[in-house]
């Protein structure tokens, strides 16, 4: 038949009697496809001069070395768990191994240069749902099909109780499967009802097997609802039979405290939406779904949690209001496919894994998408690289440089960016493991001493291919593609910089950041030398100051001008002293009309990733525009939030602003704002973990006697309560003290007024 388009969608390897099996699932045209390999073999490498004997069944001389230099074999196991026994053996006796940490399935797909999308050459058999190929032959391919999903969510009897309701809905079809009794309850939702919860189960993985999606999604998708599936289907001595095939599901349990369970899912991807929306830098004081949909839809779950008990009132629906809570469960779903739709999700996760290899239901993943773009080339030039941790060091790498500001209250300043500022060094300084490892004459000098090759090199190689493509998909408008592509160049430098990459090296690392340096210092010298004065920068922007002689088009004029001007001195600066071709690149960017930088709260110094400004946007309208300041951090109140925009609003738009401070203050001590009041704040361990430091928060979260992840409280007049269990009269002093005076004050310091003095008849009034 001829090569069959496929998108890959789960990986898997077990040891066999004869070899190792790897088992790909993935979509095509012709819908499930299952690629079975057989009698695999596991590889790494060794040192020529190592001389230890293992269980391996065969040593090879090949024309390959380390990064090292040194000489290596290649050694070839019929089973991974006999490599896994070799690698403790090789520990114990002080022997270095050389990529012997990469699992079967992931060097099987990056040695062909297989990412997601591929080409399988063979002969399928139709099997019950999908086609199989044994052995076929494969090869990378440009495939990216709509893939199916389903969003899903499950209610149950309290914590540890019975599954009660599982919501499923896909486009435009909505299920709920319910624990009861038809003739007990009218309504006209789409309820299937079931005698128990062990038929409830039943039936879900009836309907998972009749809707057949390739992705499963929802809200804390595998710590939660995956994971109380299996153990309840465990239970009741059900099979897991969540994934294709009739292969058994299961929930990874993290052996580490901190690490992320796994849920492997044989021909099915569950995407979190949580972890997702992180993974593509989509920022919210909190991920609750409520918070989420609220931010970026403008609805809400159907019960919520703020003030009452969610759980006691799913209990109470489940009792009394089954079809209520039959909608409730559905909204669920709705919310979190809604979501995924309008922040481009599916195409994000997408498009991330065609770019870097990863499946596409991992979180994270920077160090394994790095190897799976490094190392096949890195194979091709006949090297291989050290397993992760297998080499120390006693230097270290600086991070980003941050320039001293000068706190002021300024009019017209430019904001000059670099573009992707680190993977710009990379390219143009050639800074590259392999290049480091072999230098070659007339290196490009790093920093720790590193040289680099000028022809032997491959990252920079590779962020030019990336490049490329984000130029590509900016033209096309493909904004995911784009996004994606921008997270992977960015991450390379946090890559080289973490112990946990097999290419660690801080030679590396600082040869990157304290280019960065370098390069904002020089850019500041330089526009100082045009006559104009630089108040901030901030590891890649450079904030320069016009003064309030300049006009809205002059300013912009000149912010074009002086991007212009860094770009020619950059080129012809690095073709004369290290005869590169720049890839620097630096932008205007923003033009703020009035700007603050305030200072550091007690003291005369200027802050340092804080400021706000107004600005003019592409609508024409004017906007402020805040970074690092209360009004954008969860841990302030929203009175202080509140507060902070509209006073920096009038003042810097010169509105009325005195009038309003002080009717501020009168209605809070009236109690006209006390819905603003309320602190918001994660507990990040148990509360018995809390001994010696006793922040406000956990002393309100002890008098709910119960274990919560965030708490909700105020402060009183004896000390903080959580909202559902007030008792005190609120404390506005302190709201006044520590909200409204420090916000203020950080404004009002430059325009020669103070908020206590402003305040200070009124406050005799109380």
């Amino acid at each position: 038949m001829p090569p069959l388009p496929a998108y890959l969608l789960t990986r898997h390897w077990r040891d066999r009697s004869q070899g190792i099996e790897l088992v790909f699932w993935a979509a095509s045209p012709q819908g499930p496809l299952r690629l079975v390999f057989t009698a695999q073999q596991a590889v790494c490498f060794i040192a020529r001069d190592s001389l230890i004997e293992g269980n391996f069944q065969q040593r090879k001389t090949l024309k390959m070395h380390g990064l090292d230099g040194k000489a290596v074999d290649a050694l070839y196991f019929d089973q991974q768990k006999n490599l896994q026994q070799f690698r403790k053996t090789a520990l114990f006796h002080g022997v270095s191994l050389y990529e012997s940490d990469i699992k079967p399935h992931d060097r099987f797909l990056m040695e062909r240069f297989i990412k997601s999308s591929l080409e399988v050459i063979g002969k399928g058999i139709q099997k019950e749902g999908y086609i199989e190929f044994r052995d076929p032959s494969i090869r990378a391919a440009e495939y990216h099909p709509e893939l199916s999903y389903l969003s899903l969510d499950i209610e149950t009897d309290g914590i540890n109780g019975e599954i009660i309701s599982i919501a499923l809905t896909q486009a435009k079809s909505k299920t709920v499967i319910m624990q009861g009794d038809a003739k007990d309850w009218s309504s006209s939702s789409d309820i299937d009802w079931q005698t128990d919860e062990k038929s409830l189960l039943i039936r879900f993985f009836e309907r998972i097997k009749q809707l057949d999606p390739d992705l499963i999604i929802g809200w804390n998708l595998i710590n939660f609802d995956i994971d109380y599936l299996e153990k309840r289907s465990k239970a009741l001595r059900l099979n897991f039979a969540l994934g294709r095939g009739k292969e058994q599901a299961t929930v990874l349990q993290p052996h580490q405290a901190g690490k992320i369970k796994i849920a492997s899912i044989p021909g099915r991807v569950a995407l979190d939406g949580i972890d997702n929306l992180k993974a593509a830098f989509w920022h919210f004081d909190s991920f609750a779904l409520s918070h989420v949909a609220k931010s970026l839809l403008g609805r809400d779950k159907l019960i919520e949690a703020n003030g009452i008990d969610k759980v006691a009132e799913i209990q109470r629906q489940f009792r009394e209001e089954r079809p209520t809570l039959a909608a409730y469960n559905i909204e669920d779903c709705v919310l979190v496919e809604d979501i995924f739709q309008h922040t481009e999700l599916f195409n994000f996760i997408r498009q991330r894994s065609a770019m870097t290899g990863l499946p596409m239901g991992r979180q994270g993943g920077s160090v394994a998408a790095f190897d799976n773009l490094y190392l096949p080339r890195l194979h091709r030039a006949g090297v291989v690289a050290h397993d992760i941790g297998g080499m120390s060091y006693h230097q270290s790498s600086p991070g980003g440089y941050v320039m001293d500001s000068i706190p002021g209250l300024y009019d017209n300043v430019l904001v000059l960016d670099f573009k992707s500022l680190y993977p710009s060094i990379i390219r143009t300084f050639l800074i590259d493991p392999l290049g480091l490892a072999q230098p070659g004459e007339k290196p490009v000098p790093g920093f720790l001493d590193a040289k680099f090759s000028r022809n032997k090199y491959l990252l920079p190689q590779i962020i030019t291919e990336l490049w490329q493509a984000r130029e590509a998909a900016k033209k096309a408008c493909d904004q995911p593609l784009s996004h994606a592509v921008k997270i992977i160049m960015n991450s390379f430098y946090g890559v080289l910089g973490s112990e946990g990459c097999r290419f660690y090296n801080p030679k590396l690392a600082s040869s990157i950041t304290r280019r960065g340096h370098e390069i904002i210092k020089l850019s500041r010298e330089r526009i100082q030398e045009e006559g104009f004065k630089v108040i901030y920068g901030d590891t890649d922007s450079v904030f320069v100051l016009l003064g309030p002689e300049y006009s809205e088009s002059k300013a912009q004029k000149t912010g074009r001008e002086l991007a212009k001007m860094l770009n020619t001195w950059w080129t012809e600066h690095i073709a004369r002293q290290f005869d590169l071709a720049s890839h620097l690149e630096i932008e205007f960017e923003t033009h703020f009309i009035r700007f603050v930088m305030p200072t550091i709260r007690g003291s005369e110094s200027g802050s340092k990733k804080r400021y706000a400004g107004s600005i003019r946007d592409k609508a024409g309208e004017m906007k402020m525009v805040f970074k690092g300041l209360e009004s954008v951090r969860s841990d302030w109140t929203p009175l202080a939030q509140n507060f902070q925009r509209e006073l920096y609003d009038r003042i810097f738009f010169n509105k009325p602003w005195k009038a309003y401070l002080k009717e501020t203050v009168a209605m809070l001590n009236k109690g006209l704002l006390d819905d603003q009041l309320v602190y918001r704040k994660r507990l990040r361990q148990p509360l018995e973990a809390y001994i010696r430091n006793q922040p406000p928060h956990v002393k309100a979260a002890r008098k709910l006697n119960k274990q919560v992840r965030w708490v909700d409280y105020l402060i009183t007049l004896n000390g903080p309560e959580p909202i559902e269990k007030q008792q005190s009269p609120i404390d506005y002093q302190h709201y006044i003290d520590k909200q409204l005076q420090p916000v203020a004050d950080g404004l009002l310091h430059f325009i020669g007024e103070n908020f206590e003095q402003l305040t200070a008849n009124q406050m005799d009034l109380f």
